[in-house]
């Protein structure tokens, strides 16, 4: 029997929970143009209104959002790739 172990490789990590939209997005845009193509953002947010902008923003700017997950306070911790040649 095998088991396969994901590590996850996390370059920053960025709590917005209690964060307004739009500056939710704008911190986390901020964030990710500090780091280098490929490198993983940890990010948690709220649910409601920035569960449903913040991801849709980050796809839209290119960013690949690889893992996302409800925790047990209701708000949810997104892993984001950031876009580019890696």
């Amino acid at each position: 029997m095998s088991i396969n172990i994901v590590v996850e490789q996390i370059d920053a990590r960025l709590d917005l929970r209690g964060t307004r939209c739009p500056i939710n997005f704008v911190k986390t845009k901020l964030k990710l143009e500090e780091m280098e193509a490929g490198e993983i953002l940890e990010l948690w947010i709220d649910d409601g209104e920035p569960m449903g902008n913040v991801p849709r923003s980050i796809k839209e700017e290119g960013h690949r959002i690889i893992k996302a997950e409800k925790l047990a306070d209701g708000s949810f911790r997104l892993l984001v790739r950031k876009s580019g040649e890696y």
